[in-house]
């Protein structure tokens, strides 16, 4: 038999454990790009799982009843508390499962953005518990199936403490309580701090999305704007002190959208972040304030959401956002009875009688009582409906808008 070579043995040694060290690399940035665990530009392809761990009334079919917070109060006036925490229960395991994360892999997307609601990491009441670990058995699930998977994951805090959008998706009260109270800003850097502590050393999360859409334009831009990115400031100041390696996600004012309220970088792995939608989709000009920044600091800049719209709208803009070096995370990726998303599923038999439930005055117990149900059992049973048609074994992909977004149906 052949003698193996000193040098041959040492190559057959090494290689796997740098490989096993190059995937164990954390996504990071260098000058305008993002960096893959292999050391080459990483262009960010995927989508968000909305209305996971932040349910939105538009995709229950509501109206008015359009955030967490009012979505439970309608399901506990229908339900009652036991029922509605093990709804909530049921649904948190039904909505996103392995299933769903296998089929995001195959169809070649790298990674997801995942919205949270700050409560699920305190002891406040949320979606039916007060367990302050709840956000990580649930994070740490999905963290561990894209692991598996070979799928990054993006952190995003959709609703932060007293509310930083001022509308519905930040489950909050109307107006960005969170830019004048101190104390909702320490709660919101303990949350972070709590976050980055517990996955400081996981290569599966490429970074943090501080605060999703800061300042609705309802609100003095003159009069808030000023304090975004010195809050942006003190998070990234105290994660740092846990957590070097992840990068910190920055949104734009106005819905993600404004980047004037950023000056000079402040820290060595930031991406900035904002969000478009039923805009022109061929023509520069529309990312244009976006380029200008990512050039003039040298900083990379991604869309953390879009969508919503038809395959010809998702296929253009798409092709824009990568003809300038743009990632991107498509919104949604699940939503009921809907082609312009990832996914689809139907509706449940009798579910109509909850979206007209929802539409009723309810301002004080007179009027809820008169708005009750007559049989609140086949209320239940279109509930437990709709968690059985939105397991991924009930979902219908959308083929033409997944072929849109240049991927493929598994």
């Amino acid at each position: 038999m052949k003698k193996i070579s000193l040098k041959v043995l040492l190559l057959t040694l090494l290689v796997p454990a740098l490989l096993k060290a190059q995937t164990g690399a954390f996504i990071t940035v260098k000058g305008k790009e993002v960096i893959g665990a292999d050391g080459k530009p990483f262009l960010i392809r995927g989508t968000n799982l909305g209305n996971w761990l932040v349910p939105e009334g538009y995709m229950f079919k509501f109206k008015s009843v359009n955030s967490p917070r009012l979505i439970n109060e309608a399901l506990l006036e229908l339900l009652g508390p036991e029922e509605t925490t093990t709804f909530w229960k049921k649904y948190q395991d039904s909505y996103i499962t392995a299933a769903d994360i296998h089929f995001l892999k195959a169809s070649g997307m790298n990674s997801i953005r995942i919205p949270f609601n700050y409560r699920l990491f305190t002891g406040e009441n949320y979606m039916g518990q007060n367990n302050a670990d709840r956000g990580f058995e649930l994070l740490d699930r999905v963290i561990g199936w894209c692991k598996q998977e070979g799928l990054y994951v993006l952190l995003d805090m959709h609703c932060a403490p007293g509310g930083q959008t001022g509308d519905n998706i930040d489950d909050g009260y109307g107006y960005p309580f969170l830019f004048k109270s101190p104390a909702m800003q320490q709660q919101a850097i303990a949350v972070w701090q709590r976050i980055a502590t517990h996955y400081a050393n996981e290569t599966t999360v490429m970074g943090y999305d501080l605060l999703n859409e800061p300042i609705a334009t309802y609100f003095n831009k003159d009069e808030f704007n000023p304090s975004l990115e010195p809050l942006y400031k003190a998070i990234t100041a105290a994660i740092r002190t846990v957590d070097k390696n992840h990068i910190m996600f920055l949104g734009g004012a106005q819905w993600d959208g404004n980047f004037s309220a950023f000056g000079q970088p402040f820290d060595s792995k930031l991406v900035y972040t904002f969000h478009l939608y039923w805009t022109k989709t061929t023509t520069k000009e529309i990312i244009q304030q976006y380029t200008t920044f990512r050039d003039k600091y040298n900083v990379p800049v991604y869309c953390g959401e879009t969508g919503e719209n038809n395959d010809e709208w998702v296929a253009g803009f798409r092709k824009t956002l990568e003809e300038n070096n743009i990632g991107w995370h498509y919104w949604p990726y699940k939503k009921m009875d809907n082609t312009a998303g990832i996914i689809t599923f139907d509706v449940p038999a009798g579910y109509d009688k909850i979206i007209d439930y929802t539409e009723m005055p309810r301002a004080d117990f007179a009027a809820i009582r008169k708005a009750a149900p007559a049989d609140r059992e086949e209320i239940k049973k279109a509930l437990y409906g709709f968690l059985n048609n939105c397991k991924f074994e009930n979902c219908r992909p959308n083929k033409g808008y997944i072929e849109a977004l240049g991927l493929k149906v598994p």
